[in-house]
């Protein structure tokens, strides 16, 4: 199928043998974010809520069309658990799809739809809206008590855990003194998180954090995980764990968005392992574009080149770079909102730097000398303590203030 990747991993050696195990396959999903109100897009709120819903809707035909076992939605398919009943009948419209294809689910709720005493989980049977009587193992939620913490379906020789908290904010590691390693139930050993994998030097809190170290020691075949809005996979001793993405990206930073995973357990000659699919259901896509300001006449040219060919399904990330000229002034959020109508999404980031002072230094005694100098010192302990900010701040200074003390009749104060 287009747009699609495949990843396949060894997992380790069967712990049950004797038999030709089934092969699951799962549907892995999170962070559709259903009903989300975008206050910050104004007019354009409508429709990022219709092309959320549309791939959503996307990733229950790729279930249906796949044939899959499964389909695990690892929190916050809903934005909040404020919703109308509109939103959440449109969220079981699709699971009653499934149900219709003989296609089981599995929810748990999220950091925007917590299982607090609010939960949107608490206060609508999905199950029964997906058209499913009590008892029904075609549409599970999995959460804290009252609700379920696993589910075994046992022709697919599967064990689902749902590792979830009654809070937004975890009080421990959802693996905290769990262990699928000693269960009888059946071969296959799956989680669903939603939260963050610690990352040491770059991801260190959360609402809901797990140590790689409590992966690798969970016994379990692979985790399905939610929260991070962009496609990410990894492996942690012999478990397999990834993050599907958003189906449909919101953010211009959220590159990796837009798709749902293909999972499938499989075991051959005792040998198992995961094998993984990305399926692209979001129409949306990303461009990367570094533009070189020495090639940049004004601000309004930027705008000209950057909106010679629109396209609403585009979200464009531009960074402007290289040594700027010193009669160059860009304004990263004016070019940006000279271009909102002719993509979907547009973040404009000036990275260019001032041309450096040419010949000696002037001497230290006078302005410009004194000027000169100071702003070099600032300059560097900003590059040495990586403050960007400060640094881009120092830069702009440098410029704005040699072309005030250069060429004085050329500058107006306003």
């Amino acid at each position: 199928m287009p747009g699609t990747t495949r990843t396949t991993r060894p997992v380790g050696s069967s712990v049950l043998e004797g038999h030709a195990p089934p092969m699951p396959r799962l549907l892995h999903m999170a962070d559709v974010h259903l009903g989300a109100r975008h206050r910050d897009l104004g007019d354009a709120a409508d429709r990022q809520r219709a092309r959320q819903l549309a791939a959503y809707r996307r990733a229950m035909d790729v279930a249906i069309e796949r044939r899959v076992d499964v389909v695990l939605i690892c929190g916050d398919l809903f934005d909040s658990n404020s919703q109308h009943r509109r939103t959440v009948e449109q969220a079981a419209a699709e699971l009653h799809r499934l149900t219709d294809a003989n296609i089981r689910s599995v929810l748990i709720p999220g950091t925007h739809d917590a299982y607090d005493p609010a939960s949107i989980y608490r206060a609508f049977d999905l199950r029964a809206m997906a058209g499913q009587p009590a008892g029904s193992d075609l549409v599970t939620v999995l959460a804290a008590p009252p609700a379920p913490a696993d589910v075994v379906f046992p022709d697919l020789d599967l064990v689902v855990h749902g590792r979830v908290f009654a809070t937004k904010r975890a009080p421990r590691s959802p693996l905290d003194g769990f262990s699928a390693a000693a269960e009888t139930r059946a071969r296959w050993q799956v989680a669903m998180i939603h939260g963050a994998v610690r990352i040491p030097g770059k991801v260190e809190t959360d609402d809901v954090i797990v140590d790689e170290a409590e992966i690798a020691a969970s016994g379990l075949d692979y985790l399905a995980l939610g929260h991070w809005h962009s496609h990410l996979e990894g492996r942690s001793g012999a478990v397999s764990w990834a993050y599907p993405g958003a189906p449909e990206p919101v953010a211009v930073d959220q590159d990796g968005a837009g798709g749902v995973l293909i999972v499938t357990l499989e075991e051959s000659g005792g040998q198992r392992r995961v094998t993984t699919e990305r399926v692209a259901v979001s129409r949306t896509s990303h461009r990367a574009l570094d533009v070189d300001a020495a090639g940049i006449a004004s601000e309004e040219a930027l705008v000209a080149k950057l909106g010679a060919t629109p396209d609403p399904d585009l979200m464009l990330d531009v960074r402007v770079v290289g040594i700027r000229p010193d009669t160059l002034a860009l304004d990263p959020v004016k070019v940006s909102a000279a271009l909102a109508g002719a993509f979907l999404r547009v973040r404009v980031r000036d990275r260019s730097v001032p041309a450096p002072p040419s010949g000696e230094l002037p001497p230290a005694d006078t302005i410009l000398g004194r000027f000169v100098r100071d702003l070099e010192e600032r300059i560097a302990r900003a590059e040495a303590s990586g403050d960007a900010e400060d640094l881009a701040d120092a830069r702009e200074v440098q410029r704005l203030g040699r072309l005030l003390l250069d060429t004085p009749r050329d500058v107006t104060l306003a």
